[in-house]
């Protein structure tokens, strides 16, 4: 164990700058003291990092296989590296959102931004406009619905300043972590938003599966679909009714039913999800505090408030909400129950937490604005400085061997992605629109929802591929999992890995998605194997692949 700390800090001074967190231990702490919770598995910590509004195709669709220009971070693929089901040569050059004259002047082929393009504008992928563009299964219609122009501006080719930007891709010059992390760890190719919809449609079906049975909404019925049977089911963005940082004037609800958090505090597991900017005591370096705490990225130029309050979605439940961003009674009783905050906490109280030994089995992290990847006001090299971050941390940390971080999304921001999954649970309500005008599939079929609702409408899925990835010891190495998996499927695993297998039920798709399982190898005898990255550049900084280029 201290060859292995000598070498984890030596790493990460390596690595190069990181967040403001102090990584050394406190005095005698050799693990943490919750390590020896029961489970199904060796992994005793999960830490989901729930990023913000990319597609598969956007950052994996040429996955592994980068252009590598000058000046870029250079990725080359190991030995039987799998393929994945990405842009092929037909799609990338003869591609149907270029042949569909509806597309108009945004019609394209997938073209390639490079790092200098990391800021680009947000496209829509409300759940109306990205069933359009799905163009009942012909996947060809994404400039016409789902398409926002740059920037980028203006630098050939041309679909960079129109609709067409929809159907920009980064590779592994750009996404330079991930990709390195696809090397070493696990991805899928197969994963999907649970349903189409934006932000907080992928937030609420990540910790519950359900957005159906709204209680109280004020300012608007804008991001409610009608559920059916008197309810209503949320398919867009509106803040948790009661949240101090909720404006007093934009639409706001809150939800019934049961989510991850009720589930894991029954069982006496402990848990939290952790946001940048959650905490309002603080004051940043720009003066800003309180709700308005706020970054300026040096990517985007953007300024961003750190907290966004519907992207924190155990807000929306009075079972797990915290609306007055109460703070921790003590570092030792976060994630606990009984805590002051609920279990909802600000992005440093994880790191304080896992320093002092009180490691939360289920940790869910949510980045500041600017790091969280979202196009418009993030970008993808912010983001990659978050994620390198948080795992270069962990692998400094002595439970990292029982440890799983996964990596996975809201929403596919609109970006094109060619591949359609299965429809599992159909809809008819004037927002879908898959099928037809008002239907996707055949309503009777739909799940049930919350207050006795045979049928919830509103809840079309599944929607657009997203990335998903694990990493782990315990992961499968350099692994392509094929296995279909939804945002739901994380639950399912930490419902079977802690829970007996106990299930949020009424309606959720828990009771439908596969587990995240298939990405590990339990056989394996893991060791602290370090992967430290560059949180600038991505690059491999110490594990296999360090200083490849200039072994060249």
């Amino acid at each position: 164990m201290r060859r292995f700390l000598a070498l984890a800090s030596a790493a990460l001074l390596l690595a190069g700058p990181l967040s403001n967190v102090a990584f050394a231990r406190m005095p005698g702490h050799s693990g943490s003291q919750y390590s020896a919770t029961r489970t199904a598995t060796p992994i005793r910590h999960i830490v989901v990092i729930f990023q913000e509004n990319i597609s598969f195709d956007h950052y994996f669709g040429t996955y592994p296989n980068a252009l590598n220009p000058s000046g870029e971070p250079a990725f080359h693929a190991a030995p039987n590296t799998p393929d994945v089901n990405g842009l092929t040569q037909a799609l990338l050059t003869n591609n149907p959102n270029l042949l569909n004259p509806g597309n108009g002047t945004g019609a394209a082929n997938p073209f390639r931004l490079d790092r200098s393009q990391a800021s680009t504008s947000d496209q829509d992928h409300d759940y109306t406009p990205e069933q359009q563009a799905f163009d009942m299964g012909l996947m060809d219609l994404f400039p016409e619905f789902t398409g926002t122009a740059g920037p980028p501006p203006g630098t050939p080719p041309s679909s960079d300043s129109t609709t067409g930007l929809v159907m920009g891709y980064y590779d592994g010059n750009t996404v330079t972590a991930l990709w390195n992390y696809a090397q070493h760890y696990a991805m899928s190719d197969n994963s999907y938003d649970t349903m189409f919809g934006p932000s907080t449609v992928g937030a609420i079906n990540l910790i519950s599966g359900q957005t159906n049975g709204v209680l109280t909404n004020i300012n608007g019925t804008g991001a409610l679909t009608d559920g059916g049977d008197g309810t209503l089911t949320d398919s867009g963005d509106a803040n948790p009714l009661g949240d101090v940082c909720s404006s007093s004037t934009s639409e706001a609800f809150s939800i019934g039913g049961k989510n991850i958090g009720d589930l894991l505090s029954s069982a006496g597991v402990t848990w939290g999800w952790f946001e940048g900017g959650f905490d309002l005591t603080k004051t940043n370096s720009n003066g800003t505090t309180g709700c308005k705490r706020s970054t300026k990225s040096a990517v985007t130029g953007v300024t961003e408030t750190d907290y966004i309050p519907h992207h924190q979605p155990f807000q929306y439940y009075a079972s797990t909400a915290n609306l007055t961003h109460a703070r921790p009674t003590s570092v030792a009783l976060i994630g606990h129950n009984g805590d002051a905050a609920n279990h909802q906490y600000d992005i440093d109280d994880f790191y304080a937490a896992v320093l002092a030994g009180n490691f939360p089995a289920v940790s869910f992290l949510k980045a500041p604005g600017y790091e969280d990847g979202h196009a418009g006001y993030s970008d993808p090299l912010d983001e990659q400085k978050f994620i390198v971050d948080v795992i270069n941390f962990l692998q400094s940390q002595p439970d990292w061997s029982s440890t799983a971080v996964v990596i996975s999304y809201d929403d596919s921001d609109g970006w094109y992605d060619h591949q359609i999954g299965p429809i599992i649970n159909q809809s008819t309500s004037a927002s879908d629109a898959l099928t037809g005008s008002g239907a996707c599939g055949n309503g009777a079929n739909a799940l049930p929802g919350l207050d006795g609702n045979p049928h919830a409408q509103g809840r079309c899925g599944y929607g657009p591929r997203l990335p998903l990835m694990v990493i782990s010891p315990l992961a499968k190495h350099n692994f392509v999992d094929h296995t279909v998996t939804d945002q739901s499927s994380t639950i399912r695993f930490i419902e079977d890995n802690w829970l007996g297998g106990e299930r949020i039920g009424s309606g959720s798709f828990d009771g439908l998605a596969n587990s995240i399982a298939e990405m590990f190898d339990f056989n394996q005898h893991p060791d602290n194997d370090l992967f430290i990255l560059n949180d600038t550049t991505g690059e491999v900084v110490f594990g296999p692949g360090a200083f490849q280029e200039k072994k060249k």
